[in-house]
């Protein structure tokens, strides 16, 4: 190995983990939120709360003499075990349940319901718009079933015009035992009800819990549907409360494999909906969905929303779409739009995807699939790119004859150009050929990459269990007491079979190739060994799923590699005898 391949390796890793370092220093990662404290189970009793609605959200006043404290219920169904509290009526904990739908830290179910605290909870009411405080009232609840709860209380208002209405404020939770979409009821009964609005949010955050510095392949992402197309908005951690006043069916918040939606009976009595990444105290960005609920001025009102906190997968997803499927009789709710796709890919990508599926029915095994799919995609792309690289070969036989044509029609562009169609013409040399092998296999790397890194059916899939127990997380050979920088503290040696087989690609690849400057050797090697360090950084820490594809594709390419190198030989030592023969 020369100097200056040894210098691109060196400058290559220095700078990258020394970037890595100082962002770690700068940007150190965020702690999760404490749990609520959810110990005592007491029963309440009935009070009355006056309500100043000249504030912009409704100011509560307990004017009971006895003390109220707070009662939580657990609802268990096959899917989820949710706990609510008589605290605003609220959801204070959602797991689910499920082999692939464990929390890897925990051990326990996904929790979908992150991040509770007093101040912001799951399916919380707030009265006023999207910035006023969720109602912290202690509810009277009344068990309707074991999967239906109602919690309920009297409120009295002054209204604009001086008098006084006396209302009930309710919020019904139906649960279905083998879904996760769940029923909200939002009840108001009364007389003189003017003007009352109220805002019902999401989660604060969707489980599990990641640090955003160590995992950059997790996201969150709002989303709306209005019957036709998606919209999809990145969130970013930087506090903020974003509104969005489009035309909706429903909207959401997602995350790489969970998603939670509000679905509303009556579109129409929405207002708004808004995404917030508002900062709590222990500086944990959240990640939440909130919508605002048109003026009510009626006696009676009864809002229905069906709500979603479940996995972002397909099969899931789009039994909403026939209502013979579910059992909230819902159709044409098109929730799969909450899946990430490849955009105009999104076609290659489905294709893939039932192909992987058809494997994995056979094997029983992901790992597995992905490694068979990866060898068939090779395989037939391997043609077109042994066609590409014989190609330069014909380039390199009709050189002379260009530059002399060149030479020749310098002064007349038009006619160089028709002369040198006819030497392509009579070589049999395409010159656009070579872009199809390369055009194809970015398409398939591009719906191959969202296909790995988001496909729900991964996630705790195991393929070698001890090395690979989840085939959407990364691989672990050792656990560290101290985290890295940038690293974490777990050994991963996917990332180095995935290094090394990248740089013995290029070595191969460089070795089958023709006689360069100095200055040229310089930047191949650059491109050979210090583009793979950067990579290995980069992917550390990337799902197990998605490096199995890229070192199993690299492995089958150093093969069709070594047979083109010696197929190419066979045609420069031709081309060469030719030559001799010419002269």
């Amino acid at each position: 190995m020369n100097k200056n391949t040894i210098l691109a390796i060196v400058l290559s890793t220095i700078v990258v983990a020394g970037a890595m370092v100082v962002q770690t220093i700068l940007f150190p990662p965020t702690k999760p939120a404490k749990p609520v404290n959810q110990e005592e189970n007491v029963a309440i009793e009935e009070t009355t709360t006056v309500v100043n609605e000249e504030k912009s959200y409704f100011e509560a006043k307990n004017t009971s003499k006895d003390a109220t404290k707070e009662e939580t219920i657990t609802v268990e169904t096959n899917m989820a075990q949710i706990v609510l509290t008589n605290k605003g009526g609220d959801i204070v904990s959602y797991k689910l349940k499920g082999e692939n739908l464990r929390d890897s830290d925990t051990g326990e179910g996904v929790q979908m319901v992150d991040n509770v605290s007093d101040f912001n909870r799951a399916c919380a009411v707030a009265f006023g718009n999207e910035n006023s405080k969720i109602n912290n009232d202690f509810f009277n609840v009344e068990k309707i079933d074991d999967k239906t709860y109602l919690f309920s209380k009297k409120y009295s208002v002054k209204n604009e015009d001086g008098t006084t209405s006396d209302f009930i404020f309710g919020k019904r939770y139906t649960f279905n035992d083998n879904e996760y979409m769940f029923k909200l009821d939002v009840l108001v009964h009364g007389e003189g009800i003017q003007n009352l609005t109220y805002s019902l949010r999401t989660a604060p955050q969707i489980g599990p819990h990641y640090d955003s510095k160590m995992n950059r392949y997790e996201y969150r992402q709002f989303i709306s549907y209005n019957g036709n197309k998606s919209k999809k908005v990145r969130l970013s951690t930087k506090p903020a409360i974003k509104a969005y006043d489009k035309d909706s069916l429903w909207n959401g918040i997602t995350s790489k494999y969970f998603t939670e939606v509000i679905i509303p009976a009556d579109k129409t009595c929405l207002d708004k909906a808004y995404y917030s990444t508002l900062v709590d105290s222990n500086n944990y960005a959240n990640a939440q969905l909130i919508v605002t609920r048109k003026a009510i001025n009626e006696n009676d009102s009864k809002d229905t929303y069906y709500m979603f906190f479940g996995p972002r997968s397909e099969k899931i997803l789009k039994i909403y779409n026939v209502s013979e499927n579910n059992g909230w009789n819902l159709s044409s709710q098109k929730l799969t739009e909450c899946m990430q796709s490849s955009g105009f890919l999104g076609w290659l990508e489905i294709i893939l995807k039932w192909v992987m599926q058809l494997i994995n029915k056979l094997v029983h095994n992901w790992g597995i699939s992905i490694i068979i799919m990866t060898l068939i995609i090779k395989g037939l792309l391997f043609p077109l790119t042994r066609k590409q690289q014989l190609s330069t070969l014909k380039m390199q036989e009709i050189q002379p004859k260009m530059q002399a044509l060149q030479k020749k029609y310098a002064d007349n562009p038009q006619k160089q150009q028709e002369e040198m169609a006819k030497i392509y013409k009579e070589a049999g040399y395409n010159p656009v050929s070579g872009c199809l092998p390369m055009v194809l296999q970015f398409l398939i790397i591009f719906a191959m990459y969202n296909l790995f890194n988001n496909y729900f059916e991964f996630r705790g899939a195991s393929f070698i269990p001890g090395w690979i127990p989840d085939l959407s997380a990364g691989d672990s050979v050792h656990t560290f007491n101290r985290a890295i920088p940038f690293f974490g503290n777990q050994l991963r040696l996917l990332p180095i079979i995935y290094l090394s087989s990248q740089i013995l690609y290029g070595v191969i690849t460089q070795n089958g190739g023709t006689a360069a400057s100095a200055q040229t050797k310089m930047q191949m090697n650059m491109m050979m060994y210090g583009m793979p360090v950067i990579f290995f950084f980069v992917f550390y820490n990337a799902p197990s799923g998605l490096l199995i594809y890229w070192t199993i594709s690299n492995l089958f390419t150093i093969v069709q590699q070594l047979i083109i190198n010696n197929t190419m030989k066979k045609k420069r030592a031709e081309i060469a005898s030719k030559s001799k023969g010419a002269k």
